[in-house]
């Protein structure tokens, strides 16, 4: 990556806004990243799509960082330009359909959701993702009350997307069969569009029975998962194995707990690895390669990383 091109694309973003050589630690949930050439504040649909557009056009590498969930940033950090996608406005019409942009956060909208009564999004709280990464991932949860015994999906609440296209550079809207979402796994994945803001189509709820629902989901994840605030994690490391589990598979070969550096598999769940204070991207790949031989070795079966892999390692 040449500074000519650096330069002149940072010539073209909102300099308050423009952080040179920015550690990229701080904005995921792991803790864990290298510096970013450029970091830039996206406020707005038009500011992301703005520097998505002006980053291809000067052909200057772009990549947009939600939460910074389900990532691993390499230790050398990321070339190019990191967008920090901060666009979070959100408008309620009166009939249930919930208009917002990408980096708003599913937390913030849950709240606002129940308030007036409508129901659709309480199911993902606690959950760390905006809405740009849950329109990635298709974002979803096991619900553990016996009624509500199910994998329940953000597609099945989405309308349509405003997507900032890849191939042309022209905004669309694509509607929620055109997204092909799948199991942590969405259109994006071939497109590589940008998410600049999404339309839910929420239903009429009852507020006391939503509010039960998010005290059993909180509750719930609290029993099975580590807490961000004390041990950051990039959430389930290994995709799901059908009727077995790869957490169960890792605990099998005896490696809950297994430390490498300052990355440990969670005593709590052995899908999730998290940064006791000081974990590098080296530890984590060195203890996903771990886990993945040995549960092939003993076990026979392929641990898939779900997680994403940012950056230079």
């Amino acid at each position: 990556m040449t500074d000519t091109r650096l330069n002149a694309l940072a010539a073209r973003l909102e300099s308050t806004r423009l952080t040179r050589h920015a550690l990229l630690a701080p904005y995921t949930t792991f803790r864990i990243g290298g510096p970013a050439d450029l970091l830039y504040d996206a406020i707005s649909a038009d500011d992301l799509a703005n520097a998505v557009t002006a980053a291809r056009e000067l052909d200057v590498p772009c990549f947009v960082l939600g939460l910074g969930a389900n990532i691993l940033v390499g230790d050398r950090g990321v070339r190019g330009l990191v967008i920090r996608n901060l666009a979070a406005a959100m408008t309620f019409d009166g009939n249930g359909v919930l208009t917002v942009e990408s980096g708003a956060r599913i937390g913030a909208l849950i709240p606002e959701a129940v308030a007036r009564g409508w129901s659709g999004l309480e199911h993902f709280v606690g959950i760390p993702s905006t809405v740009g990464g849950a329109i990635w991932q298709n974002l979803h949860f096991l619900s553990p009350a016996p009624e509500r015994e199910r994998t329940i999906f953000i597609a099945e609440v989405v309308r349509d997307c405003l997507l900032l296209t890849r191939a042309t550079g022209e905004r669309v809207t694509a509607d929620a069969a055109s997204m092909r979402f799948g199991y942590d796994t969405s259109a994006l994945h071939e497109t590589h569009d940008t998410v600049l803001s999404v339309r839910f189509a929420l239903t009429p709820g009852d507020v006391p029975t939503m509010q039960r629902i998010l005290q059993e989901n909180l509750s719930w994840r609290g029993a099975k998962h580590p807490w961000l605030e004390f041990h950051p994690s990039a959430g389930s490391i290994f995709r799901k194995i059908e009727g077995v589990g790869a957490g169960r598979l890792i605990d099998q070969v005896g490696l809950k707990g297994h430390r490498l550096g300052d990355a440990q598999i969670s005593h709590i769940h052995a899908n999730i690895m998290v940064n006791l204070g000081h974990a590098t991207a080296r530890d984590v790949r060195a203890l996903i390669t771990l886990a993945q031989q040995t549960v092939a070795d003993r076990l026979g079966q392929h641990l898939e990383p779900e997680i994403g892999f940012v950056g230079e390692f």
